[in-house]
């Protein structure tokens, strides 16, 4: 039976502070890096499901995302099926 993947993309929301990335972004302009904007950190959230409809396989991640991976007050994410 295959599986399916499901990759959860967690990132911080729009105005909730990243002090990772400042400190990323900090570091790349001491490096020699420029014209570097904003820099924001996430995560990446791989899963292997045992499930062969993709459909059913989003909903699944999804719910796992809003339940346990990302924090839905100071996070967004999003969900790809492979």
């Amino acid at each position: 039976m295959a599986k399916l993947k499901a990759r959860v993309f967690v990132m911080p929301k729009n105005g909730v502070l990243d002090p990772q990335g400042k400190a990323i972004g900090h570091a790349l302009g001491t490096l020699g890096f420029e014209g570097i904007g904003e820099v924001r950190t996430g995560k990446v959230i791989e899963l292997e499901l045992a499930e062969t409809d993709p459909a059913a396989a989003k909903a699944a991640a999804e719910a796992m995302a809003r339940k346990l991976l990302a924090n839905t007050v100071i996070e967004s994410f999003r969900v790809e099926i492979a």
